[in-house]
């Protein structure tokens, strides 16, 4: 399968479309330098405009001034109060509600992303028949998924089956009371907060469904290495830091991730490498990465060409994620905030 070519099949789910046109949408975009990325988004949304909040977490390349054209209301967070993607959802939520109370559904979309024509008014619909559901989501697709490995492997990452899930990204049709009843984002995370999100609106009764229909379109830009590493950096940090929080939680929250990944970014090199002084043999333990990049691969499905690279990048992502586990567990230690870490 080429990266990003198949569309889902939304067939075996039949929608009205009409049934939820009633409903009040309300949308909020966050962002920050997504420059041209930014502008494509919001024009996008022109149908929506009149109820458009666009949150921007200190960009200088413009966005503001882009933005104040082509959205509702544009709000700029405190430069001394560090940025996070949940502090910025939370303050376009609460303008949103305080200038139209009567707001129903809330689409929040990241500013690198172009939200499909018809998205919002299938997912409307399909919310509006469904009470027990706080949010969809569909498919997210990157823009260029041919142009580097790692857009592939984003476009991957956003892919799923379709129906009742455990949690979804940041890019939802959310109905405003289940928002409101779970008191918004957790905003001191600095990366996976939707998850998060879920766990507490779970909690409380409600469903997360994954819709089989295009949703948008994102522009990950990720063409290096490094920034591949940050992105890795970042998702272990969340994996440790929400897994934390939700620790005595029945669900369990990521961590398997956690677990995975200090085995074979942290136990096995240390055992390993530490084990020379006993005997040379110990290197061995490090056949254990070929074998398993061997057995991913054998997993995924003998015509996808691209199975090996990314097995290989699972595998030695490991790495990255234990780095952000180390960091999250010392920043905890020394009660420190960790700031974002961005990508691009």
């Amino acid at each position: 399968m080429k990266w990003g070519m198949t569309r889902m099949d939304t067939r075996k789910t039949p929608i009205d479309m009409n049934f939820g046109r009633y409903a009040k949408v309300g949308i909020v975009v966050i962002g920050r330098n997504e420059g041209q990325r930014l502008i494509t988004c919001l024009k996008a949304l022109q149908p929506y405009s009149e109820r458009t909040i666009y949150v921007d977490s200190g960009s200088s390349d413009g966005s503001v001034q882009a933005a104040s054209a082509l959205c509702a209301r544009v709000i700029s967070l405190d430069l001394a109060i560090p940025f996070t993607a949940a502090r910025a959802r939370n303050a376009g939520f609460d303008a949103l509600m305080d200038l139209w109370p009567d707001t129903t559904f809330v689409q929040f979309l990241d500013g690198d992303c172009e939200v499909d024509a018809a998205w919002i008014n299938a997912a409307t619909a399909f919310l509006s028949t469904r009470k027990e559901l706080a949010l969809v989501f569909g498919r997210r697709r990157e823009i260029h998924p041919g142009q580097t490995i790692f857009n592939a492997m984003c476009d991957r990452e956003w892919d799923g089956k379709p129906g009742e899930v455990a949690e979804c990204g940041g890019d939802i049709l959310i109905r405003a009371e289940a928002l409101n009843n779970v008191g918004g984002y957790s905003d001191r995370l600095i990366a996976g907060e939707e998850p998060e999100l879920c766990v507490r609106l779970r909690e409380k009764g409600w469903k997360i469904w994954r819709l089989p229909l295009e949703m948008a379109r994102h522009d990950a830009d990720m063409t290096s290495l490094s920034q591949w590493w940050r992105r890795s950096v970042r998702c272990g940090h969340a994996y440790a830091q929400v897994s934390n929080l939700h620790r005595k939680s029945p669900y369990r929250i990521w961590r398997r991730n956690v677990r995975r990944a200090v085995l074979w970014g942290g136990f096995i090199p240390a055992l390993a490498i530490g084990g020379i002084a006993l005997h040379p043999a110990s290197l061995t333990l490090l056949l254990a990465y070929p074998l398993q990049v061997l057995r991913l691969a054998g997993r995924m499905t003998s015509t996808d060409a691209d199975r090996w690279p990314h097995a290989v990048f699972a595998v030695f992502g490991k790495f990255p994620e234990m780095q952000g586990i180390m960091q999250f567990h010392v920043n905890r230690l020394i009660k420190r905030q960790q700031r974002i870490i961005e990508y691009k």
